[in-house]
């Protein structure tokens, strides 16, 4: 009985029923909103948008995740030790510049559609995910770092088995923190033609459709919970698992 009070299986619930239920609220948004001539977001299908925009966040977030991750890597090893601060520099400023201002600088150069949105994801996810591997591989006691290098294991199983291993929570907890954050700035896809949550929650601040934003900002907030209990969980097994 303990999974009736499992949070996240809740949220799965919630979030399945609002999908399936939204495309037949009109009646309850017409009693929310009687000013409104069209409370419901009927352009596009919220299944469908849903689908895109876990594309577009999933496709940023590995990439973020390959990005990120690597050069973190790469900067705690002895020969690009060097060019920490300036990856940490970079990747810092990234995340300082709003995506909004990266949409209107990829846009002329990659046109409209889903790559701009990807890109602006990107630098906006970096930031945590680095510092979550820096923070992670810093961490791991120079006795195991030792022991691994007294059994006789190559640099590179050292750092598979060893260091990534014990690491793993910490960088998780970046990942985590990234991807709960592309969740929500997702939704200005949409300003460029991407099709994402963000469109009815767009087009409903543009038309002065309160309803439309509800109705976007539901999904997207009930996506980033359930996102975020599914990483506490594999966070939480790591954590054990590395003990």
């Amino acid at each position: 009985m303990r999974w009736r009070k499992d949070p996240l299986l809740w949220a799965i619930a919630a979030f399945i029923l609002l999908l399936v239920g939204l495309p037949f609220s009109e009646p309850l948004f017409a009693w929310w909103f009687p000013d409104q001539a069209r409370p419901l977001y009927q352009q596009e299908s919220f299944f469908r948008l849903t689908l895109a925009h876990l594309f577009l966040v999933t496709t940023a977030s590995a990439l973020a995740l390959i990005i990120g991750a690597g050069s973190g890597v790469l900067v705690t090893r002895r020969a690009g030790r060097r060019f920490r601060p300036l990856v940490e520099t970079l990747v810092a400023a990234g995340q300082t510049v709003p995506p909004v201002a990266v949409l209107a600088i990829a846009v002329p150069v990659m046109g409209f559609g889903v790559w701009p949105a990807v890109v602006a994801l990107l630098l906006y996810g970096l930031l945590p995910i680095l510092q979550g591997t820096l923070a992670g591989l810093d961490s791991v006691p120079a006795s195991s770092r030792e022991i691994a290098d007294g059994v006789g294991m190559s640099a590179w199983q050292r750092l598979w088995q060893v260091e990534l291993a014990l690491a793993a929570p910490v960088i998780l907890a970046g990942v985590r923190t990234s991807v709960i954050v592309n969740i929500g700035t997702a939704a200005i896809a949409s300003t460029v033609g991407a099709d994402s949550l963000g469109s009815p929650i767009i087009i409903g601040l543009s038309g002065f459709n309160t309803a439309y934003v509800i109705q976007g900002a539901l999904l997207v907030a009930l996506l980033a919970i359930i996102s975020d209990r599914l990483f506490e969980r594999l966070q939480r097994w790591l954590s054990v698992s590395a003990e």
